[in-house]
């Protein structure tokens, strides 16, 4: 079982800004170099910096992001174009503008301060399921 979410970052104050914007409470100290929240459903989200990451990783390579999507529930599909719309207005990089996805949920996808692929899903809409998949419209 999954416990533990650990994103390394370059920069915490943009990073801790970001994830407040999709709604988490972090309770943060200016110039930290570790940042934990725990979620509702238990997982440990955990931010550090790459100047603290070789306390406790001695074969850190210095890189950030990635590409593993970090799926952000959403409580209706007009959320997703909200939080889209907002982060994306805020700087962040839309990767992948909100549509209607083939699997029934209206679905987006912003970059963290990292570049860590952020993915903004509604639930499941079992109406609006759809097959052959089509490809999603791209970012402007």
């Amino acid at each position: 079982m999954i416990n533990q979410l650990n994103l390394v970052v370059r920069d915490m104050e943009a990073t801790v800004a970001f994830y407040r914007r999709l709604g988490l409470t972090i309770d943060a100290e200016a110039g930290a170099g570790h940042v934990a929240v725990e979620l509702e459903n238990g997982l440990l989200l955990e931010f550090d910096t790459t100047s603290f990451v070789p306390t406790w990783d001695a074969g850190f390579g210095g890189t950030t992001g990635g590409s593993t999507v970090l799926g952000w529930a959403c409580a209706g599909r007009a959320e997703v174009d909200r939080l889209y719309g907002e982060l994306t207005g805020g700087g962040a990089r839309g990767r992948q503008p909100p549509y209607d996805a083939f699997w029934g949920a209206r679905y987006a996808i912003v970059e963290d301060p990292d570049g860590n692929p952020v993915g903004l899903m509604s639930p499941v809409d079992e109406g609006r399921r759809s097959w052959p998949p089509t490809p999603p419209p791209t970012a402007g």
